[in-house]
């Protein structure tokens, strides 16, 4: 798997004056209709008829992982030490929790190679994520689905309110988009995610999404078969 890039000299763009700060540029109209496809995916996300719910979370679980690494890949550049002195989102502040629960206070870049190594571990862990025919997803799987999607969340999350200009410069934008209109889509089909969690967000969940029920186009993210082999 391509881990996202790390990159040992930071280029700092300087602290931002405060009112800039507080424009939130993903929110304006011309930017937030911009999808790469306009397929809607209230239905995509439901469960299918013949499929297993655990099957279907990981599937779609392993995939999120897969384009959200991605989609940080190309501005990770930007997500420095110095830029970035802390995992921020909006006025919410993120700490790592390590293996004893210990908190630790940590840059962005680090939050993040946190997240996807310990996602990493998981979703290539055959006892978490069972491929092989006859293999049982544990007890705790819709659980640890959680715990990997509010990870996931804070990652995408943090795109937006730290890197969105970076993402509109490079015309991802509406690729970022599409994969957060799906994820949330999902998430709230099978209540992988708290409100309350989310609610740093809620503004662009709204201009995304629409505000209750995820009628809002989204696009390819497409979730990759985990089908057990026989």
């Amino acid at each position: 798997m391509r881990r996202h890039p790390r990159k040992s000299k930071a280029k700092p763009n300087g602290k931002k004056p405060a009112a800039a700060e507080e424009k939130k540029v993903y929110l304006e109209p011309e930017y937030a209709k911009s999808r790469i496809t306009d397929f809607g995916f209230k239905e995509l996300v439901v469960l299918p008829r013949e499929i297993d719910l655990n099957e279907w979370l990981a599937s779609n679980t392993t995939t999120f992982f897969h384009h959200v690494n991605l989609q940080y890949s190309t501005i990770s550049e930007f997500c420095t030490g110095e830029a970035c002195q802390t995992m921020a989102v909006c006025n919410t502040q993120y700490y790592w929790y390590d293996e004893r629960g210990k908190k630790v206070k940590c840059t962005a870049p680090q939050y993040v190679d946190f997240v996807m190594s310990s996602v990493q571990k998981l979703v290539t862990d055959e006892d978490v994520f069972p491929t092989k025919y006859g293999r049982e997803f544990p007890s705790s799987f819709e659980a640890l689905v959680r715990k990997i999607c509010r990870y996931l969340f804070h990652v995408l999350a943090h795109i937006y309110s730290a890197h969105f200009k970076e993402t509109l410069a490079l015309e991802l934008h509406g690729h970022l988009n599409t994969l957060y209109v799906h994820f949330i889509l999902f998430a709230r089909e099978f209540n992988l995610l708290d409100p309350k969690e989310t609610a740093v967000m809620d503004d662009l969940t709204e201009a995304l999404c629409g505000g209750g029920g995820g009628d809002g186009p989204g696009g390819a993210a497409g979730a990759q078969n985990h089908v057990k082999e026989r």
